[in-house]
C-alpha cells in the first residue's frame, strides 16, 4: 500500500494544501487540535471532489444503462462467434461504436477518484512517522498527531502495534474499536447502495449474465473493503466512509428521480407521478412534462410501467399530450394519435355493393300494368343501357373488338347443323 501511496505522491502537495485551507475554517471554530477540525477538512475534501466527479457519475449511469439494454445483443454475438474470439471482439466493438457505448465509462468515478484516496494515505502515513509532506509543516504535524476521532488518532490503523498507538497518546483497545466501527459502517454502506441498484433501478424484462455478475460484485465489494480497512488508518476511513454515503445518498436520489426504464423504481416513480397529476389535473414541472412527453413518443413500444400509467391516467379521464401536458377527455386506443380520432366509413348495405355503389330506388306498391303512367317511377333494377319492350339487345364490344349479340335470332346465313346432331 505505501508503494502504490508514494506513485501517487505527485498529486500529495494539492491535496495536503486543500485539506490545510478547510482546517484553517473549522480550527476557527472548533479549535486547531481537535479531531473535529481535521476530520471535516477531510470530509470537505470528500465534498469537493464529488462534486468535481459528478459529470462523470452521469457518463458512467448513461453507461450502464446502455450496458443493460445492449446485454441481449451481446449475448447473441457471443453465441454466434463462440468459436472465434478475434471475430466476437470485433463485433463487440462495432457494437460499442454504433452505440455509442464504453464498457470503461462505469468506473471512470472510482478511477478518477484513486488518486486522490492514495495521496491522502500518503498524507496520513507521514502524519504518523511524524515527517512533514506537501504543505503541512510542523506545526501542523504536530496539530494533526494530536487530533483524535473518538479516542483513536488519524494517523492511527487497526493492526498498528501497542507501542506505536501509545506514541500517538492513545490506547490499543480505542483504536482497534473505533476502527472497527468504521470498518463495518464503510462495508454495509457500500453493500446497500450495490443493493439498492440491483433491486429496485434494474430492469426486470431483461435476464443478463452482466445482472449476475452485478448481484456477485454486490458480496463482494463488501469483503475486499473489509479486508482493506485493517490497513487503512482512521483518516482514510474517514474519508472512505464519507464517499460512501455520498454514493449512497447520490444513488439514492437518481433512483427517485431518474429510475431505470422498467424497473421497480420506475413503476414508484410513475405511481407518485401519477397521484400529482391526478390531485392538480396537471403536470407541475418542465421535468415532469418532459417525462410524459417522452413517454407519449415512445407509443406501442412503452414498457409494462408506462403502459399502466398512461391506462391509469385515461382511467382518471385524462389525456396525455406530445407536449407532457394532460387534457380532460376520453382516452384513445393504444396506439392512435390523440390530436384526431379516425374515422371509419359506415358499411353499405348488400344491395348497394351488388349495383356498383349506385343508390336504389325507393320501392313502390304493385300496381297493374293499365295503371302505370308515364310519370311513375321506375322500380326496375335495369341498367338504362338494356332495351325495353323486348327489343334486342344491342352488341357490346368484347376486347378485340368484334360485336356480338347477347339475345335474338343470329343474322345472316345459319351454319347447317351436323347430321349426327338431329
Amino acid at each position: 500500500m505505501d508503494t502504490i501511496a508514494s506513485f501517487f505522491s505527485f498529486i500529495t502537495t494539492p491535496v495536503s494544501w486543500v485539506i490545510v485551507q478547510f482546517h484553517s475554517v473549522y480550527g476557527a471554530i472548533f479549535g486547531p487540535d481537535t479531531g473535529w477540525a481535521w476530520g471535516l477538512s477531510i470530509v470537505s475534501l470528500v465534498v469537493l471532489i464529488r462534486i468535481c466527479l459528478i459529470p462523470l457519475f452521469v457518463k458512467q449511469i448513461k453507461s450502464t444503462r446502455n450496458m443493460q439494454v445492449l446485454q441481449p445483443k451481446m449475448k447473441a454475438i457471443q453465441e454466434r462467434y463462440k468459436n472465434d474470439k478475434q471475430r466476437q471482439s470485433e463485433e463487440m466493438m462495432k457494437l460499442y461504436k454504433e452505440t455509442g457505448t464504453n464498457p470503461l465509462s462505469s468506473c471512470l468515478p472510482i478511477l478518477a477518484q484513486s488518486p486522490f484516496f492514495f495521496a491522502l494515505y500518503h498524507v496520513l502515513s507521514s502524519i504518523a512517522s511524524g515527517k512533514t509532506i506537501g504543505v503541512i509543516n510542523q506545526s501542523l504535524l504536530d496539530s494533526a498527531r494530536q487530533a483524535h476521532i473518538f479516542g483513536a488518532p488519524l494517523a492511527a490503523k487497526f493492526t498498528d502495534s501497542a507501542d506505536k498507538v501509545g506514541s500517538l497518546d492513545a490506547t490499543l483497545t480505542s483504536v482497534r474499536v473505533v476502527t472497527a466501527v468504521m470498518i463495518v459502517l464503510m462495508s454495509a454502506s457500500q453493500f446497500y447502495t450495490q443493493r439498492q441498484l440491483m433491486t429496485k433501478n434494474v430492469d426486470l424484462t431483461v435476464k443478463t449474465p452482466y445482472m449476475q455478475q452485478q448481484k456477485m460484485l454486490m458480496y463482494i465489494f463488501p469483503v475486499i473493503f473489509m479486508v482493506m480497512g485493517i490497513n487503512f488508518p482512521v483518516g482514510v476511513l474517514v474519508y472512505w466512509l464519507t464517499t460512501n454515503v455520498w454514493t449512497m445518498g447520490q444513488q439514492m436520489y437518481v433512483i427517485n428521480q431518474n429510475p431505470t426504464p422498467g424497473s421497480k423504481a420506475q413503476d414508484q416513480y410513475l405511481q407518485r407521478l401519477l397521484k400529482g397529476i391526478t390531485t392538480h389535473n396537471e403536470v407541475r414541472s418542465k421535468r415532469r412534462r418532459n417525462i410524459v412527453s417522452a413517454i407519449v413518443a415512445k407509443g406501442p413500444d412503452r414498457n409494462d410501467n408506462e403502459r399502466k400509467f398512461i391506462n391509469s391516467l385515461s382511467k382518471s379521464g385524462l389525456v396525455a399530450q406530445a407536449d407532457g401536458t394532460v387534457i380532460k377527455g376520453e382516452a384513445l386506443p393504444e396506439g392512435e394519435s390523440h390530436a384526431a380520432k379516425r374515422q371509419q366509413p359506415k358499411r353499405q348495405p348488400k344491395s348497394k355493393r351488388q349495383a356498383g355503389g349506385q343508390p336504389t330506388a325507393p320501392k313502390t306498391s304493385e300496381a297493374k300494368p293499365s295503371d302505370v303512367t308515364d310519370e311513375a317511377p321506375k322500380t326496375s333494377l335495369q341498367k338504362k343501357d338494356e332495351p325495353q319492350d323486348g327489343q334486342p339487345k344491342p352488341a357490346r364490344k368484347t376486347g378485340n373488338g368484334a360485336a356480338r349479340a347477347k339475345s335474338g335470332p343470329r343474322k345472316g346465313q345459319q351454319r347447317p347443323k351436323h347430321p349426327t346432331k338431329k
